[in-house]
C-alpha cells in the first residue's frame, strides 16, 4: 500500500483583527515532507501515528507538507492557496496512492475561500478519483459543510475538550482507514444538524456523560466505526456554522442517520447547560484574593480568563483582570500571558535585570482593557520559549519574565493559550508557589492546571470575543440556529 499523508491546517476567528499569512504557520509549525517532528502537534498525529503503522504492516507512507497556524483572523488568500497547492502538487507526484490520510482543523476560513478545508478535499478527491480512500482527522471546533462530506470517505474528530485524545483518535483514523484497505469495512458518513450553537467541555457535566456514551456505543456495536460530535466554531461567520453529529458506520447508512438524528436531539436538548459558570473580573479577583489567603491553601487559585483566549484566535494581550488586580493590591500573582512583540523586544534590548519604563498590553481591540503604564523589572528572558502540551510543546516565542508593582507578568511574541503550568516555569516562575495563577485560556488549561491549582475560577472579562451569539453580529451564518431562535427543531426534540 502506499498512502500520501499531510497537514494544513488553523482555526480562524472571523472578528478577529489578527491576519494569518505564511509567516504565522511557519512561526507555529511549517514541516516540509520527511521534516515533521517525532512528536505530533494538536492536528499532525496522523502523520507521527501513521509512521508506525506503515512501519507495522510494510506500507509506503509518503508524506506531504505539515502546516498548523496557531488560530487568529483571516488567512490571507495566497497563504492558503500557497500551501494548499503545495500539498497537492506533492499528491500529484505520488500518484498512484492506495489512501489520503489528512490532519485539518476544519475551522480555518481564508480570503476569497469561506471553505477552505472542503475547497482542500474537493481538490483532492479530483487528482485521486472516486474509488481512492479519503480521511481526514479534524478538531471538533469546526465547521461540517456538505461540500465536505461529498469529499471525503469519513471524518474522525477529537472527542475531548480540553483535546487531550488528538493522539487517540488518530488511532481511530488510521484503524478505519486500515481495516477499509484490507476490504474489512466500508466507512459510510451519516449527519445530523442539530440547528444549534454552543460550547462544550468534557471535564464537566452533562458533556462528560454524553462523551463516554458514545464511546461505548462504538464498542459495542460492530456497524459503528466512529462517532463524533462537532462542536462547532462560534467565532466563524460561515453559511454552515453549527454543532453537528456525525456517525460512521460499516455501509449502514440509514442506521447511521438514526442515530445521529436521536443523539443530536438528545445533545440539543441540554442546550444552554454545558458551558461552565463564569463570573466577572471584579468577582473572580475578590473570590481569588479571599480563598488564597486561607491557612488550608493547597495550591494557586486559577482564574482562567475565558474569552481572550488566543486559541479562538483572540490577541491574548487583554488586561482587564490584571488591572483589577494592580488596583486591589494583589501579591504573589502570576500572569501568562499577556501578547505583546513590541514589549518583548524592549526587554531583550534591555536586558535581565534592568529596570525600565515600558508600556504593554491591549494593543489589539477595543475591550481589552487599557495599556499598563509604569517602571518594570525585567526577571528573565528566554528565546523561542515553548510549553507542554500532552505530548507535544506548543510554542510561545521569545518571551519575558516581568514583575510589576510585587506581580508576575509574562510577556509573548508568539500568541499561544495558557496550556501547562511549565508555562510558567520555563519562565522562572514556580506556579505551586503563587497564590494567583491569571491564564488565557477556556478550558484546553484544565487537564494539567486542575492538577495543581486548589480551586479554579472561569471569568468573562472583556469583549475580545464574540461569545454570545444571541448578539453576535453574524452576516454568514444561519439565523435559523438556538439560541439566536428558542426551538428550530420545533416537535422533534421530544423525539429523542
Amino acid at each position: 500500500m502506499r498512502i500520501f499523508t499531510a497537514v494544513l491546517a488553523t482555526e480562524t476567528n472571523t472578528f478577529s483583527p489578527i491576519c494569518v499569512d505564511r509567516r504565522a504557520f511557519e512561526a507555529s509549525l511549517y514541516a516540509p515532507p520527511g521534516e515533521h517532528p517525532e512528536t505530533p502537534t494538536l492536528c499532525s498525529a496522523p502523520i507521527t501515528v501513521g509512521r508506525r503503522v506503515a512501519a507495522e504492516r510494510g506500507w509506503e507512507l509518503i508524506e506531504g507538507t505539515a502546516a498548523w497556524a496557531d488560530p487568529a483572523g483571516l488567512v490571507n488568500r495566497t497563504a492558503y492557496e500557497g500551501l494548499r497547492d503545495e500539498i497537492l502538487d506533492q499528491l500529484r507526484a505520488a500518484m498512484p496512492v492506495d489512501a489520503v490520510v489528512l490532519g485539518l482543523h476544519g475551522a480555518m476560513v481564508a480570503a476569497g475561500y469561506e471553505d477552505p478545508e472542503g475547497d482542500f478535499l474537493s481538490r483532492v478527491r479530483q487528482i485521486v478519483g472516486p474509488d481512492i480512500l479519503v480521511g481526514a482527522e479534524l478538531d471538533p471546533h469546526s465547521h461540517l459543510t456538505k461540500k465536505r462530506l461529498a469529499a471525503a470517505n469519513f471524518f474522525v474528530y477529537f472527542k475531548e475538550f480540553p483535546h487531550t485524545d488528538f493522539v487517540d483518535r488518530a488511532e481511530d483514523l488510521w484503524r478505519i482507514a486500515v481495516d477499509t484497505l484490507e476490504g474489512r469495512v466500508k466507512p459510510v458518513m451519516s449527519a445530523f444538524d442539530c440547528r444549534m450553537i454552543d460550547v462544550f467541555p468534557t471535564s464537566r457535566e452533562p458533556m462528560r456523560s454524553f462523551v463516554d456514551k458514545i464511546m461505548a456505543l462504538e464498542k459495542s456495536d460492530a456497524d459503528i466505526l466512529s462517532i463524533s460530535v462537532i462542536h462547532g466554531f462560534m467565532a466563524g461567520d460561515v453559511p454552515e456554522m453549527g454543532t453537528k453529529l456525525l456517525v460512521v458506520t460499516d455501509n449502514k447508512p440509514d442506521k447511521g442517520s438514526a442515530l445521529a438524528r436521536d443523539l443530536g436531539l438528545e445533545l440539543f436538548s441540554k442546550r444552554g447547560t454545558f458551558m461552565m459558570p463564569q463570573i466577572d473580573e471584579k468577582q473572580a479577583v475578590t473570590e481569588a484574593m479571599a480563598a488564597s489567603s486561607g491557612a488550608a491553601r493547597s495550591g494557586p487559585v486559577v482564574i482562567a480568563d475565558v474569552w481572550d483566549n488566543p486559541g479562538g484566535g483572540t490577541a491574548g494581550d487583554a488586561t482587564v483582570i490584571l488591572e483589577e488586580l494592580l488596583t486591589r493590591g494583589a501579591r504573589d500573582t502570576a500572569i501568562g500571558t499577556i501578547w505583546d512583540p513590541m514589549a518583548v523586544q524592549i526587554c531583550m534590548a534591555a536586558g535581565e535585570g534592568a529596570e525600565i519604563p515600558l508600556r504593554f498590553g491591549a494593543k489589539s481591540a477595543p475591550g481589552t482593557g487599557n495599556p499598563i503604564d509604569g517602571v518594570v523589572k525585567v526577571v528573565r528572558l528566554v528565546a523561542n520559549a515553548e510549553m507542554r502540551f500532552g505530548e507535544s510543546l506548543a510554542p510561545f516565542g521569545d518571551a519575558a519574565h516581568i514583575e510589576f508593582e510585587g506581580i508576575d507578568i509574562i510577556l509573548n511574541s508568539t500568541r499561544a493559550q495558557s496550556f501547562d503550568p511549565s508555562l510558567f516555569s520555563v519562565m522562572g516562575i514556580d506556579p505551586t508557589q503563587k497564590k494567583i495563577l491569571v491564564i488565557k485560556s477556556t478550558n484546553h488549561f484544565f487537564a494539567s492546571f486542575s492538577k495543581i491549582a486548589s480551586e479554579i475560577l472561569y471569568c468573562s472579562a472583556g469583549t475580545p470575543y464574540p461569545n454570545n451569539p444571541a448578539r453576535t453580529p453574524y452576516r454568514r451564518a444561519p439565523k435559523d440556529i438556538w439560541p439566536m431562535v428558542a426551538d428550530p427543531h420545533g416537535s422533534q426534540e421530544g423525539a429523542a
